[in-house]
């Protein structure tokens, strides 16, 4: 067998160098701190803002809310999120509310978990189990041994089917139609592409959303949300994130059996419907923070900072 060409060798070595800036291996520990200003409000209204919750990856050093209106917790009865529900009415107006957590955040490989998982073999609104996803996900998965395998060739399917884009109408709804219809969307689209094509298969699958902390810098602002998925296998969940292999192809195989150390988990599933639930119904995801006024969605910005702190020892 011929040695690599020492060109092959230099490119090779920085592309592994370049990715290991994109992720954080292992463990990370951050502050994130989540503040949301409150609109002008001319009626009393409903908010629910969801909150992390500790498990055996993120470990909370300290959670703390600061809000001038009183709260109490909830849960969603399907998933089990953890969730703040708050009754502002127009003496809130302007008011601050801020969450702040001191996180430990493990990186995540397959693992073991307690709980059925067929119960996410189930269909949801934007994420249908129909006769053309079967034949989709059969005809995928024809050569594959087991489900992992099968779970392999849906994630290289999605990977090599989709692209990261998100112009024009329709995208960032987690619509799995969409995304099989028009190639592209965010990572919402892709995971639930994935997941639909992974229940066709008859293979349990879910989404998670949250926040990814970047790994190339100490501080500063999140922009916004991001989600990823896992499918149920030999046992094991085992986790992909296939919206960030496209954005970074050399990370493709690390994507496929891993989360990195360098996020956190927010919620899980779709149409999360807790009480008081919303007059529109269950919410598609649960990023939030979701307003309503007088029963209709009143927008409400919210900014995310994160600082990264030194591993206790």
């Amino acid at each position: 067998m011929k040695p690599l060409p020492v060109i092959l060798i230099l490119l090779t070595a920085a592309n592994i160098i370049a990715a290991e800036k994109k992720i954080i291996r292992d463990t990370d520990r951050f502050e994130l701190v989540y503040t949301m200003k409150l609109p002008e409000l001319n009626a009393s209204g409903k908010l629910w803002i969801p909150l992390a919750r500790t498990d055996p990856y993120q470990r909370f050093e300290t959670l703390s809310i600061s809000s001038p209106i009183p709260w109490h917790k909830t849960r969603d009865k399907i998933h089990h999120n953890e969730i703040l529900v708050l009754h502002p009415d127009q003496t809130a107006s302007g008011q601050q509310i801020t969450i702040r957590y001191l996180v430990t955040r493990k990186e995540k490989s397959a693992h073991t978990e307690t709980g059925n998982p067929k119960k996410h073999l189930k269909a949801e609104k934007l994420v249908p189990i129909n006769a053309r996803f079967i034949q989709m996900a059969k005809k995928i998965t024809a050569t594959s041994a087991n489900d992992l395998d099968k779970g392999k060739a849906i994630y290289k399917h999605v990977l090599e089917h989709m692209r990261y884009d998100k112009s024009g109408k329709g995208w960032g709804r987690g619509d799995a139609l969409y995304a099989c219809d028009s190639h592209t969307g965010n990572c919402t689209d892709f995971h639930a592409y994935f997941i639909g094509l992974c229940r066709a298969a008859n293979i349990p699958a879910r989404f998670a959303i949250g926040f990814t902390i970047p790994a190339n810098i100490t501080s500063g602002n999140i922009g916004g949300y991001h989600c990823w998925a896992e499918f149920y296998a030999q046992d094991k969940w085992v986790p992909v994130d296939i919206s960030e292999a496209d954005k970074h192809p050399e990370l493709a195989a690390y994507y496929f059996g891993h989360h990195p150390a360098n996020r956190l988990e927010l919620s899980r599933g779709r149409d999360i419907l807790p009480k008081p639930s919303p007059k529109a119904g269950p919410f598609n995801y649960l990023f939030g923070p979701h307003l309503e006024v007088a029963g209709k969605a009143v927008p409400l910005k919210a900014t995310y900072e994160f600082k990264r702190l030194p591993l206790k020892n």
